[in-house]
């Protein structure tokens, strides 16, 4: 006759299996979760002016940095796509030219409008970020006074 078992034994020796399966589940997460690297997101970067708006005849010079939030220091080597000049919002808004101008230093950007009046403009920015797979947009109000 074959020895009988312990129902005891037989619950504990359950219970350790159990213990090891979530142990390893566990410790699986863990390792693939250290492996990931931690993605910035869009909301980590924010553009700002570096400077007053300069007007010279009919051109007004916008210079901007782009910030990277989480540290506090401006992000070089961004992508600017073209950029949109608005004054006010809906079907009644009206645009004007603004077009990428030469960066005016490292972590600067800048953008040329031309204004076809004074007055609270909007300047919409997208850029790509090197390392970033999302496309950040900004917007930032102008008082671009004539």
């Amino acid at each position: 006759m074959g020895a009988r078992r312990d129902p005891a034994a037989r619950g504990r020796t359950d219970k350790v299996l159990r213990s090891a399966r979530f142990l390893g589940a566990a410790l699986a997460v863990a390792t693939m979760l250290a492996a990931t690297p931690a993605l910035a997101g869009a909301d980590d970067y924010r553009f700002e002016l570096a400077a007053k708006p300069v007007r010279a005849g009919d051109v007004t010079l916008v210079r901007l940095r782009l910030m990277h939030l989480p540290d506090g220091q401006p992000v070089a080597g961004a992508i600017l796509l073209p950029p949109r000049l608005e004054m006010g919002m809906g079907p009644g808004a009206m645009a004007a030219p603004a077009k990428i101008a030469a960066p005016p230093g490292p972590g600067l950007y800048a953008v040329e409008t031309r204004p076809s009046m004074g007055g609270e403009w909007q300047l919409s920015l997208s850029a790509k970020v090197p390392g970033e797979a999302a496309t950040l947009r900004g917007r930032i109000a102008l008082d671009l006074g004539q």
